[in-house]
């Protein structure tokens, strides 16, 4: 990892970096979209995926810059939000339509999207496997003082034996 990866990782606990991430999001979903998720705002010491969601009140496609960590053959994501107490709404969008779309380095994979328990022993690997990506991410819970939405992305049939439109992640 990098010395900017581990200065964003440090930086992000801070209060200032969760109030300015909306606006890096916004430039980072510009940035990827452009060019097809192979360059990021954060830069590449993160796995990062672009999620393609139906927006649950337009119907129209919402794309969403996020980190992920690669676990039980699919991708999990977590809706901290930077710690606001609202849930961000790509989560909404996936809980009313968990089909969905996941592009890593420009490879699109079609996904389903399975709410992970609030509690319980799955809950605690996958939370571990984000944390060991983001560690902000317990510094985010705790500030939203809401539970945290914890999606694992799953291929869709054909996605994993590589007939989709790309292959399936690496496990952690």
């Amino acid at each position: 990892m990098g010395l900017y990866a581990r200065g964003l990782r440090r930086l992000g606990h801070t209060r200032w970096l969760a109030a300015l991430g909306p606006r890096l999001v916004a430039a980072d979903r510009k940035v990827q979209r452009r060019t097809r998720g192979r360059m990021s705002v954060m830069g590449r010491g993160f796995t990062q995926l672009l999620l393609t969601t139906t927006g649950r009140r337009s119907g129209q496609a919402r794309v969403s810059p996020l980190i992920y960590a690669a676990a039980d053959g699919g991708f999990v994501v977590a809706g901290t939000n930077f710690g606001q107490r609202h849930h961000p709404a790509w989560t909404g969008n996936l809980l009313a339509e968990p089909a969905a779309v996941v592009s890593v380095d420009g490879r699109e994979t079609p996904v389903r999207a399975r709410l992970v328990p609030d509690a319980g022993p799955e809950r605690e690997r996958l939370w571990a496997a984000m944390l060991r990506v983001w560690p902000a991410y317990d510094t985010y819970a705790r500030r939203a003082g809401r539970p945290i939405r914890l999606f694992l992305l799953e291929p869709a049939d054909g996605a994993a034996d590589g007939t989709a439109n790309g292959p399936a992640p690496r496990a952690t």
